[in-house]
C-alpha cells in the first residue's frame, strides 16, 4: 500500500508539472504572435454604460508602441478604463513573463472550446494580484479575460475577433467592472443621469459598469514616435 501511495503521488507531481508546462508553453506561443505587432494605432468608437452618470458616445484613439507604451485617447475627454487595466494590451500582462502559470482546465465561450490559464505575479507589490485568461487554443487568441487589483477591484475584458486576428489585434472589446471599487477620476465633468451627484448608497446599488469598443481600424508596424505617449 505504501509503494502504490508513493506511485500515485509521484505520478500527481508529475501531472501538475506536465500541465505547466503546457500552459507555458501556450502562453509562449501566443506570446509569439503578439509580438508580430512591433506597434500600432486603432481608431473606434466606444460607448459606456454607467447607470448613475450620462456618457456620451466617443472617438477613441489607442496608441501602443513595444514594449509597454500605451495610450488611450477619447474625443469626450476621458474614459472609464481604469489606469490600471494594461490587460487591454495583451502585450503588458505576458511581456516581462515575472509571473506563475496555472492550469484551470477548460471552459466555453459561445462556441469555441478555451483553455483558462490562471497568472500569479511574482511580485508582491504589483497592482494585479490575478489575471485569469481564456484562450482559444486554436487560433492562439485570448477571448477573455478577468483581472483582479488592489486599487480598482476585478474587471473582464471579452476580445472578438475579425480582419486582425492574425495579429491578435480584436475587432471589438467588451470591458466590464465594478463601479463600486472603481475610484473616479479626479474632476470629471459627466451630467448624472437626475441631475445630482449621487448617494452613497445609489453608488452602492451600481454595481456594474461596461464599456463597448468597437475598432473601425489599425496602422500596424508604421512606426509611432515617442512623443505620441506624451
Amino acid at each position: 500500500m505504501k509503494k502504490y501511495l508513493a506511485a500515485l503521488i509521484v505520478f500527481l507531481s508529475l501531472s501538475a508539472v506536465a500541465a505547466a508546462q503546457d500552459v507555458n508553453t501556450l502562453i509562449q506561443k501566443v506570446k509569439q504572435k503578439l509580438d508580430l505587432v512591433k506597434d500600432y494605432e486603432a481608431s473606434g468608437k466606444m460607448k459606456t454604460n454607467v447607470t448613475f452618470l450620462k456618457v456620451p458616445i466617443a472617438d477613441i484613439k489607442l496608441y501602443y508602441k513595444k514594449p509597454d507604451k500605451i495610450k488611450f485617447k477619447t474625443s469626450k475627454g476621458m474614459s472609464f478604463i481604469p489606469k490600471g487595466a494594461v490587460s487591454i494590451n495583451l502585450n503588458n500582462i505576458l511581456s516581462n513573463g515575472k509571473y506563475t502559470a496555472i492550469d484551470a482546465g477548460t471552459d466555453k465561450i459561445g462556441n469555441t472550446v478555451v483553455k483558462v490559464v490562471k497568472l500569479l505575479p511574482e511580485d508582491d507589490n504589483s497592482d494585479v494580484v490575478l489575471s485569469t485568461l481564456y484562450i482559444d487554443e486554436t487560433n492562439l487568441l485570448v477571448r477573455r479575460t478577468k483581472t483582479t487589483t488592489r486599487e480598482n477591484g476585478t474587471y473582464e475584458l471579452e476580445l472578438t475577433y475579425g480582419r486582425y486576428s492574425a495579429y491578435a489585434l480584436p475587432d471589438k472589446i467588451i470591458f466590464s467592472f465594478n463601479t463600486k471599487d472603481y475610484k473616479l477620476p479626479k474632476g470629471v465633468t459627466f451630467d448624472f443621469d437626475d441631475g445630482t451627484a449621487p448617494k452613497p448608497v445609489d453608488r452602492e446599488k451600481s454595481k456594474k459598469g461596461r464599456a463597448e469598443i468597437i475598432f473601425s481600424s489599425y496602422k500596424i508596424n508604421a512606426g509611432i514616435p515617442d512623443a505620441a505617449f506624451n
